[in-house]
């Protein structure tokens, strides 16, 4: 696919500070509402909404909640999930079998291996599973993609040191080869992994980036992606890591590891796409962040940083994830209608006016339906934050009325993407 890639030199009437704002939730959100505004009055070119239809999406959201988690104990939604699938907990026997230094060296093993799986989550393809040796059982897409890079963690294919397998160290990053990790996903001609070069790709920047900043990455020990635990721990106070400080540091520090999109005033925007209605100051007119996979990431750091002993506080100033299972969910029940039924048969580029319209109006929705769920539940934002009615929630209810409404469990709309966006 051909991405949206526009590089522009700073200019005039053009603020950096205003451009460098957009490299947060609270962008992403107050954008997103502006379009939902938009859509309200009609003015969207590809989509509308029907708010007639949020108590339907509650309610299948509610009775989803309620099939899979009848006390309500719902965890965040987060890569850990990921790593438990078939209802495993592969993170927590493999962390109480190890004998850690400290909590800090456990969380900055768990830091690794949420970084590294999440930027190895790109798209499997529809052939692709991993069979696990320890359990006998076959995963595919995120979940066939996260048991298998626990299981190279576990055996230290990441780490320089044969003692302390469980760790990714800069230097062996930017090492680890297409090959390295076709072995690791047991992929073949006839278990076909798309994007393998990609990855490694990926971990070789991730790799650099750690590398070239230890000032960040490598404040207790080498540079390694899990030093990202040790910085926020230094830049939060009194034992409370903001959830937005957490997205900060990963915008601010993992950016380059993306590919590069659209870069304003010498800043790269990463997750971040143009529209024609949106309003904006200091040059940012026309300009939609999400930042997905970055506040995914900032999900799944959460939990390293409170069995650390950490307080995370404002969990719910990050936003709704703009993908294709909330998105899909908000299409199937109505809430979301596209002008054109037409678009429904086509594919689609991340870039267009249309995913953009999709992926801000779901963000803005989510919140919408995020209230009505906690009314239904007879919960607050303390007891059900949005990192809750998620994983409970909308991206389960997601994949469900996916499978009840077209056999393969796909979603409504077909996106390229290159799996650095979905």
């Amino acid at each position: 696919m051909t991405e949206l890639s526009v590089r522009t030199s700073e200019a005039g009437g053009v603020s950096p500070d205003a451009v460098r704002a957009l490299l947060s939730a609270r962008a992403v959100r107050e954008r997103a509402r502006t379009m939902l505004g938009l859509a309200e009055d009609g003015r969207l070119l590809h989509c509308a909404v029907d708010m007639d239809r949020l108590p339907l999406v509650a309610d299948y959201v509610v009775d989803t909640i309620r099939a899979n988690y009848p006390t309500l104990a719902i965890p965040f939604h987060a890569r850990w999930r990921h790593f438990a699938a078939g209802g495993h907990d592969r993170w927590g026997a493999l962390a109480a079998r190890t004998r850690w230094p400290d909590t800090a060296g456990k969380a900055r093993a768990a830091f690794d291996l949420a970084i590294l799986s999440v930027l190895l989550d790109a798209g499997a393809g529809p052939v692709w599973r991993y069979r696990e040796d320890e359990t006998g059982e076959a995963y595919a897409r995120s979940e066939g993609l996260a048991v298998a890079s626990l299981r190279m963690f576990e055996a230290g294919l990441f780490s320089f040191c044969a003692e302390d397998p469980l760790r990714a160290d800069a230097k062996r990053l930017r090492e680890v080869t297409a090959r390295d990790l076709a072995t690791g996903f047991k992929a073949s001609e006839q278990n076909a992994l798309v994007g393998l070069e990609g990855r490694a790709a990926l971990l070789y920047g991730l790799g650099t980036v750690a590398a070239a900043k230890p000032e960040v990455f490598a404040r207790a020990d080498g540079p390694r992606p899990g030093g990202l635990f040790d910085a926020l721990v230094a830049e939060g106070a009194g034992g409370e890591v903001p959830a937005e400080l957490i997205l900060h540091m990963l915008l601010a520090h993992l950016s380059a590891v993306w590919p590069a999109r659209l870069t304003i005033a010498g800043i790269e925007l990463g997750d971040t796409w143009m529209h024609p209605l949106m309003p904006g100051e200091g040059g940012t007119a026309g300009l939609v962040p999400f930042h997905k996979l970055s506040q995914w990431l900032a999900y799944s750091l959460i939990e390293p940083l409170e069995e650390a002993g950490l307080v995370v506080t404002g969990i719910d100033g990050l936003t709704g994830l703009p993908e294709y299972r909330n998105g899909g969910l908000l299409i199937d029940l109505g809430a979301i209608r596209l002008k054109d039924p037409e678009d429904l048969a086509r594919t689609h580029e991340v870039s267009s006016p249309l995913v953009v319209e999709w992926r801000a109006l779901t963000v803005a929705l989510l919140d919408a339906v995020a209230r009505l769920v906690r009314e239904r539940l007879g919960c607050d934002e303390r007891a059900m934050p949005l990192a809750r009615v998620l994983e409970g929630g909308t991206w389960a209810a997601g994949r469900r009325i996916a499978r009840e409404t077209r056999g393969d469990g796909s979603p409504p709309l077909s996106i390229a993407s290159d799996g650095t966006v979905f």
